[in-house]
């Protein structure tokens, strides 16, 4: 349903546009979420009201989360040939992306990874693996590893391990596990166009796993995939309803070898008003800008974490690489925040 801006007085659309933001962000200030239909024109305002629309969700991030950015870093502790068809990845089996490949990671390797991002003043590690989900062997692998950076390490653990069961879900949450990732990835309506060998549901069953067992939820998804702007609202309307406590925001950095590998780039200008409509409707949200910021948003990344987000993966992620730690704590101490 389409909702139209009101402009008493003959006022300009920019101006009723921005004054129809900052009403939103008093409503959010307040506690109270928006509506889909006032989201809708949110993602919708003119270049001219961007950055107003920008700046009122940086409010929202301070007022309500502080000038704490959450850095994070992750391991690919089990790379490639994962037996799902996602469009967007290289580590398909379906796909021949020319990616190096390997078995789970000795326990060793990813302890002394653990370490090092810990060293480099990280708060949190994930353990990313590239399978549907764990078979017991593996998952009783993992969780020998999560003991051990526990005992030896002492860093935040956190897992994304594909499908999980509730028994896998609470022992997770038994060895301190704190958050556990499992992105929607686009809209319910978009989903099948990426991806045939799982639903939308499955993805969503496996989240209120998640939730039910205790553990903290972190779920977000990719942009740039070829969906339209409503479809990404769609995407943070779905997310909203589920809570998570963190939502990373992926721009897709196609891969040679996907079916994706000739997608357009999304533009700047799309990439900051979804993430400041993320922030409306997950205010309290760690809303995390992830992979494809240093591709997309190069010099301009303080822009995302001046717009909404207040969180990054530093050190690189799945099969590209990232901006180091060194350069993304300067970065955050340059526009007056902290890590």
């Amino acid at each position: 349903m389409k909702i139209l801006i009101n402009r008493p007085g003959g006022k300009s659309p920019v101006t009723s546009e921005i004054e129809l933001i900052s009403a939103c962000k008093e409503k959010v200030l307040s506690g109270k979420p928006i509506s889909p239909g006032e989201a809708e024109v949110l993602i919708n305002v003119s270049e001219s009201s961007l950055q107003a629309l920008s700046d009122a969700a940086n409010e929202i991030t301070r007022k309500i989360s502080g000038n704490l950015v959450d850095v994070e870093s992750l391991i690919n502790a089990k790379k490639g040939k994962c037996q799902e068809d996602c469009s967007f990845c290289s580590q398909s089996a379906f796909y021949k992306s020319g990616i190096d490949t390997y078995k789970l990671l000795p326990s060793e390797v990813i302890v002394q990874n653990a370490m090092l991002s810990k060293e480099d003043g990280v708060k949190s590690f994930c353990l990313v693996c590239a399978w549907r989900g764990p078979t017991k062997n593996d998952f009783d692998q993992i969780c020998e590893i999560i003991k051990e950076i526990n005992e030896k390490v002492g860093i935040e653990v956190n897992c994304s391990l594909g499908f999980i069961d509730e028994g896998m879900a609470k022992k997770l949450k038994e060895l301190r596990v704190k958050r556990y990732n499992h992105n929607l990835e686009a809209s319910r309506s978009y989903f099948a166009k990426i991806c045939s060998t799982h639903t939308y549901d499955d993805r969503m069953n496996t989240n209120m796993i998640v939730k039910q067992a205790g553990l903290e939820l972190c779920c977000g998804g990719i942009v740039g995939m070829g969906e339209t702007r409503m479809q990404r609202l769609e995407l943070g309307l779905d997310l909203a309803r589920l809570e998570p406590e963190e939502c990373p925001v992926n721009i897709l950095v196609p891969q040679k070898g996907t079916p994706m590998e000739s997608q357009e780039r999304l533009s700047l200008s799309e990439i900051l008003r979804t993430i400041a409509v993320f922030r409306f409707l997950m205010p309290r949200t760690i809303l995390k800008i992830a992979g494809g910021r240093e591709v997309y948003l190069s010099s301009e990344q303080e822009k995302a974490l001046l717009g909404g987000a207040n969180g990054i993966i530093t050190g690189g992620y799945l099969t590209i690489g990232g901006n180091s730690p060194v350069d993304d704590f300067e970065m955050i101490s340059k526009i007056g925040l902290e890590a």
